[in-house]
C-alpha cells in the first residue's frame, strides 16, 4: 500500500505512531473486506500528516473517504465529536472501528480547502463554523475539558525547561495555561484544531470541517488555529486581528488575545528557539 512522505514520517517520530504504521496494512486489509470498499490512493498534501486518508468507493457505487488516525492525545474523541456533531457542519461519519479509530466518511465534493481563498474570507467563514459547532453536550458525555489538554501542554514544556529562550514568557504562559479555562464564562464543545486546511468546499454545503479535535471548554480559544496561520497579518497589527474575530464570534477579543499568546510562548514545540512563535509571544503578550 502507499504511504505518503509526511504521514509516515509523522508516524515514527513516535512509539505509537511506529505501531500503527506497522499494522496499517492488515488494518486497511481488514476494513476493505469488513465495509467491502474498492479504495483509492491516498491524498497527499501539506496539511495531511496525522493519518492516511483516502477516497473509496462503497458497495452502491457512491463516493467515500476512508481515514486511518494514527492515533494521538489530541484526536482521541474524533470518532465521539462526529458522532455529536452529526454532519452540522462537520463531515458526516457514515461508519467507524473503534478499535482501530478507522472512520468511514463523507466525500467533499469538490474538495477544494478554504485555504484558496483570501484570508479575511476565512475569518468570515470560519467564525460561522465555529459558532455553529458551539453546542454544550448534555452529561454524561466521553469530552474531555480543555484543561487536560493545557495540562498535558504544561507538563511536557515544564520538561524541557533548560532548553527555553525566554523563561519569564514560557512562564507567563503556563500561568495562563492554568488560569484560562477556570474562568470561561461558557463551555462548549471546540473544534480545537479549525483552520483553513481543514474546512472543504462541499455539495451538501458550502463548507463542512474536517479533522476535528474535540474538547469542551472557552469558546474564546477556538479561533486560535486560524489566527496561526495568518502569521503576517497577526503579527502586523495583532489587535485588530483579535478585535475582529471577538466581532466575528461573538466573544471577548481580549481573551482570544491571551490564549494566542500563552500558545505562542508555552505549548510544546521541537524547536524553542522558533523565531514566529517567540515573536507572536512578544506582540502579544500581557
Amino acid at each position: 500500500m502507499k504511504v505518503p512522505v509526511r504521514v509516515a514520517e509523522n508516524a515514527r517520530s513516535t512509539p505509537a505512531g511506529a505501531a500503527w504504521l506497522n499494522r496499517l496494512p492488515q488494518t486497511l486489509r481488514d476494513l476493505e473486506s469488513r465495509w467491502s470498499l474498492t479504495v483509492g490512493d491516498p491524498f497527499d498534501h501539506e496539511d495531511l500528516t496525522g493519518g492516511w486518508v483516502a477516497p473509496v468507493t462503497l458497495p452502491d457505487g457512491s463516493a467515500a473517504v476512508l481515514k486511518l488516525g494514527n492515533p494521538h492525545t489530541e484526536g482521541e474523541h474524533e470518532i465521539h465529536g462526529l458522532r455529536f456533531w452529526d454532519g452540522d457542519p462537520t463531515v458526516r461519519l457514515f461508519a467507524a472501528d473503534a478499535e482501530s479509530g478507522a472512520m468511514l466518511l463523507e466525500r467533499c465534493l469538490p474538495g477544494t480547502t478554504l485555504r484558496e481563498k483570501p484570508e479575511e474570507e476565512q475569518d468570515v467563514v470560519i467564525s460561522g463554523l465555529l459558532r455553529r459547532l458551539w453546542r454544550a453536550p448534555a452529561a454524561p458525555h466521553p469530552f474531555r475539558p480543555l484543561s487536560a489538554m493545557t495540562k498535558h501542554w504544561s507538563d511536557s514544556t515544564l520538561a524541557d525547561a533548560e532548553r527555553w529562550p525566554d523563561a519569564g514568557l514560557v512562564h507567563e504562559g503556563l500561568r495562563l495555561f492554568d488560569e484560562l479555562p477556570k474562568t470561561a464564562q461558557s463551555e462548549v464543545l471546540l473544534a480545537t484544531d479549525l483552520h483553513a486546511g481543514n474546512v472543504l468546499q462541499s455539495g451538501r454545503m458550502p463548507w463542512l470541517v474536517i479533522d476535528p479535535k474535540p474538547f469542551v471548554g472557552d469558546p474564546a480559544y477556538d479561533s486560535t488555529q486560524h489566527l496561526f496561520n495568518c502569521v503576517e497579518r497577526s503579527r502586523a497589527d495583532p489587535d485588530r486581528m483579535f478585535r475582529r474575530m471577538g466581532d466575528l464570534l461573538g466573544v471577548e477579543h481580549e481573551r482570544i488575545r491571551l490564549w494566542t499568546f500563552a500558545r505562542a510562548a508555552a505549548e510544546p514545540r521541537d524547536d524553542w528557539n522558533d523565531e514566529e512563535l517567540l515573536e507572536t509571544a512578544r506582540v502579544t503578550a500581557p
